[in-house]
């Protein structure tokens, strides 16, 4: 197995990264040496997501340009909101009106490329 020297705070901030990640330090260095060749997706410009929220799987797409979610499911299907946080806020506002939508739509988002990790991690 081939073996790279890093510095021990690039090994603490590495680990860090796969213990949020909930997967491996190789895991991760792949993922990014895959993902500064050729970004997720089929189509470049955007990334599917999605958010579970009180149980209800709602899909959109993430514009990488623009910043914009446009949501592909559920009752909010069609709307599209200028930022993340903006559409993680209708969500938990249509489905919870009773509770504070302040969500950090970074986080609230998940990518639907198979890792579900954060929309964060592709964050620009």
């Amino acid at each position: 197995m081939p073996m790279i020297k890093i510095d021990e705070q690039t090994a603490q901030q590495l680990e860090f990264a796969a213990k949020m990640s909930g997967s491996t330090a190789g895991e991760v260095i792949a993922r990014l040496v895959k993902d500064s060749i050729a970004p997720s997706g089929a189509d470049a410009a955007t990334a599917e997501i999605y958010a579970v929220y009180e149980g209800v799987k709602t899909t959109a797409v993430y514009d990488r340009t623009t910043k914009r979610v446009d949501i592909t499911s559920g009752p909010l299907d069609g709307k599209s909101f200028k930022t993340p946080t903006g559409a993680a806020r209708a969500i938990v506002g249509h489905y919870k009106p009773e509770v504070s939508p302040h969500r950090n739509g970074w986080s609230f988002w998940l990518l639907d490329d198979g890792t579900a990790r954060p929309l964060q991690s592709i964050r620009l």
